[in-house]
């Protein structure tokens, strides 16, 4: 699976209509999606397709916003699952030139816009790996703190300290699952010395 990690932008006209592609972190979709809504009064159209990874499973939406149905959502959804994406989104403002496209015209013109972005996005490096990371929580004696954020550090384990307590800190650690027992057992081997 892969995820992109910066938005990229296409644009290109089919018999007078406009189409602006715009594929983006999923993150960012609600957010993006009121900004073009307001940025782009005039379109008639606010196509848009999304997956996202949670709970172990891919989880996806897509919207016609008005055109034929099956004609733009799915066709957009469909080359987020080609290209395998996920925690992506993508939307296509639609602004109408007068000629109707037909579903065929408006599946085609829909897929071009995100293939586009993505043809681009990877050219450009904008697509990664998408790593699964579980998540955490050990209590912390203070004693070990320093050690242990260090520890975390050289794993690359994302490290946030949740609660501070009398006698020791509630940390959560986010990390691939390798990652994460490579340091669970080196914590124990800590705990277990004593050291401070």
């Amino acid at each position: 699976m892969k995820i992109i990690t910066e938005e990229v932008v296409a644009n290109f006209e089919c018999k007078k209509s406009i189409f602006l592609s715009f594929v983006f972190p999923f993150s960012f979709f609600e957010e993006r999606m009121m900004q073009l809504r307001l940025e782009h009064s005039k379109a008639v159209h606010f196509v848009y397709a999304y997956r996202f990874f949670q709970d172990g499973q891919i989880l996806e939406r897509f919207s016609d916003d008005g055109e034929p149905k099956g004609s733009s959502g799915m066709p957009v959804l469909s080359v987020l699952r080609g290209y395998n994406m996920v925690n992506t989104a993508a939307i296509v403002v639609r602004y109408f030139g007068g000629t109707l496209l037909g579903v065929g015209g408006l599946v085609r013109a829909y897929t071009n816009g995100v293939v586009s972005c993505l043809k681009e996005a990877e050219a450009k490096d904008k697509l990664k790996d998408f790593l699964i990371q579980e998540q955490r929580i050990i209590h912390c004696p203070y004693a070990l703190l320093s050690r242990v954020e260090y520890c975390a550090k050289v794993l690359d384990i994302s490290l946030q300290k949740e609660e501070f307590g009398v006698d020791n800190v509630v940390l959560r650690l986010y990390a691939q699952k390798d990652k994460l027992e490579l340091f669970e057992s080196q914590y124990k081997e800590l705990h277990f010395k004593g050291v401070s």
